[in-house]
């Protein structure tokens, strides 16, 4: 039998809820629906879900907080996270993405968006194509195993970042502008805003640590990973 992707909707007001779950149940995805964190939690405990759609106001703990403690467990770190927020200011968007989460979706939404972005954070969860190894001065990645490492040590990355890494790495020495990341690494970007490159940028390089700085920024162009830098690790 087919596994049908399961998605937890973490929102507390039961109508949203039902309206989302009944929309993707139409399209052969399986709700869970938790009203506050904790409910949530207990259901992430007995079966993971393979998306998380995160209501960002929350009775109890917030969806930033929620997304930052799942985010820094091993079990729940690479669960794709969809906030539904009200917020439409720039930077609560960011915050949402800094703790975290891989999207955001502004309510109200039309049931076509959510499912186009629920179908793009899965294809993203997807295997990468290219499941061998590359080197970059000190960086190896391997996209068999899912591993990041600088001169042997490994590294803990994101899955999205992972992904931008993977094609920042295989495709070295050249500018990317952001939408042409957005087209590579995100695939069906028509949701996403090219700030969000920014963020996942800027994520990448810390989770790189000593590494971060090859990673460079060329102004008004895009981004690019160089191993024409001195990177210095240790002290």
């Amino acid at each position: 039998m087919r596994h049908l992707p399961r998605v937890l909707i973490v929102e507390d007001e039961s109508a949203i809820a039902e309206l989302i779950a009944v929309n993707l149940r139409h399209n052969g995805l399986s709700p869970i629906w938790a009203e506050d964190g904790e409910r949530a939690q207990r259901e992430i405990d007995t079966v993971l879900p393979d998306v998380i759609l995160l209501d960002w106001m929350l009775p109890g703990q917030s969806g930033v907080s929620l997304a930052r403690k799942w985010r820094a467990d091993p079990r729940t770190k690479a669960i794709p996270i969809l906030m539904l927020t009200a917020r439409t200011d720039e930077n609560d968007k960011v915050s949402g993405l800094d703790a975290g989460a891989d999207d955001y979706i502004t309510k109200p939404f039309s049931t076509q968006e959510l499912l186009a972005r629920i179908r793009a954070v899965l294809r993203r969860r997807a295997p990468e194509q290219a499941a061998d190894s590359v080197s970059v001065g000190p960086l190896t990645l391997d996209g068999a195993t899912y591993r990041v490492s600088l001169q042997g040590a490994p590294l803990k990355i994101g899955p999205t970042e992972f992904k931008l890494l993977n094609y920042l790495m295989r495709h070295a020495e050249r500018v990317h502008s952001r939408s042409q990341l957005l087209d590579k690494v995100w695939g069906d970007h028509v949701f996403i805003e090219e700030r969000t490159v920014d963020v996942h940028v800027k994520r990448l390089r810390e989770a790189l640590g000593a590494a971060g700085v090859m990673v460079e920024t060329v102004r008004g162009a895009g981004y690019r990973l160089t191993a024409q830098v001195q990177v210095t690790i240790g002290g």
